[in-house]
């Protein structure tokens, strides 16, 4: 059963810091090509920010933080590229999961990872059993994932649950499928890099979501920039279908 409701069939409170932040970490390639190094490069200081942002999250009492890591359409970019990222994906489940652990952050890994090798595919499983019960920090990484795939394997999960039912469905039967399941809509969706689309991430779960879009590449995105996107959705009217001056009659009552 989901633990949390749909955005348009129930108004969600909104705080004024996010509780549940998505991002697209975009432009570790360019930043790496501005300096005269290989693509790679710009790989390895993005997953130094990954560090940095989860930091940032725990201090600002964030509480979900979802990054879109490796969508199911990088499987076109260059071979040698995606080999190497996968080996970086290796290398950082090897070397980060203890402090995960310690700073109380889960992990969960979303999407088709029986793509991945078998060691990297025991990696996830391990870490995310080790991080099972830390509950400061929900940290998901979407690796290999899209949202056109998420919406699909959810319906298939569900017809095969139910397969006597016919007509009727609803948007709660299928929320139980989905990937994120297990967390509340996000407030707040960030794409560094400048690029402004979402391109197949979370797309049932950003129906109400608040976008920010910066041209910052991501190995540039410090706690400063962090701030500013924060601040940006603090300025924000969430109305959820309603109107101005019901919020203000809220405010006021």
């Amino acid at each position: 059963m989901a633990l949390f409701t749909s955005s348009t069939r129930q108004v969600p409170e909104a705080a004024a810091v996010p509780q549940h932040v998505a991002v697209i970490m975009d432009g570790n390639g360019r930043w790496a090509k501005k300096r005269f190094m290989p693509r790679f490069s710009g790989h390895a200081k993005g997953v130094e920010m990954v560090r940095k942002m989860v930091r940032a999250c725990l201090e600002r009492g964030i509480e979900y933080l979802t990054l879109f890591a490796f969508s199911s359409e990088n499987w076109r970019r260059p071979e040698e590229e995606v080999s190497l990222l996968m080996q970086l994906f290796i290398k950082a489940l090897e070397q980060q999961v203890d402090k995960l652990d310690e700073n109380g952050v889960r992990l969960r890994i979303i999407g088709d990872i029986t793509r991945f090798d078998s060691r990297l595919q025991e990696l996830i499983r391990a870490a995310e059993a080790r991080t099972a019960a830390n509950e400061r920090l929900q940290l998901t990484i979407a690796a290999n994932y899209g949202g056109r795939w998420d919406i699909m394997q959810a319906v298939n999960a569900m017809l095969q649950a139910q397969p006597e039912k016919r007509t009727g469905w609803a948007e709660a039967d299928l929320e139980p499928y989905l990937s994120m399941h297990f967390a509340p809509e996000p407030d707040l969706f960030i794409r560094t890099g400048g690029e402004e689309r979402i391109s197949n991430f979370l797309l049932w779960q950003l129906a109400y979501t608040e976008l920010y879009f910066t041209s910052t590449l991501w190995p540039e995105f410090d706690r400063s920039k962090f701030d500013l996107a924060i601040a940006s959705y603090q300025k924000r009217e969430r109305r959820f279908g309603r109107t101005g001056e019901q919020l203000a009659g809220e405010a006021n009552a």
